[in-house]
């Protein structure tokens, strides 16, 4: 069965652009919520899904949509198969847009000097 994309844009305080300060992110940042994301980031390469999606913080519960920078991340770079098997059903994948440089790993996304482990 098909699917859409709430939202195709990346936002402009995406913590996945390298151009983000994630204390600039809207409606109070969360250190700990964002290192908590952690568990959206798949093992590369593994056939197990973990489920978790990083949900865009413009958007209210609710009314979640994707966040489109760990979108992209998960299906290029982040290497996330079972993502990358899902996408192939949604009719507007190739809609995306990202806007400027991109963080090639969840760690470079939170404020400089955490270190969080993946995996």
């Amino acid at each position: 069965m098909s699917w859409k994309l709430r939202r195709v844009r990346q936002c402009a305080k995406c913590p996945w652009k390298v151009s983000t300060n994630p204390h600039d992110i809207p409606d109070g940042y969360s250190e700990e919520l964002h290192q908590a994301l952690v568990r959206t980031i798949a093992e590369p390469g593994s056939l197990d899904g973990r489920g978790h999606v990083m949900a865009c913080h413009e958007h209210p519960p609710g009314e979640e949509a994707h966040c489109v920078g760990w979108l992209m991340n998960q299906i290029g770079p982040g290497n996330n198969i079972p993502l990358r098997l899902h996408v192939m059903s949604c009719e507007n994948i190739d809609a995306v847009i990202l806007e400027g440089p991109q963080h090639k790993r969840f760690e470079d996304t939170l404020p400089k000097g955490n270190d969080v482990a993946v995996g």
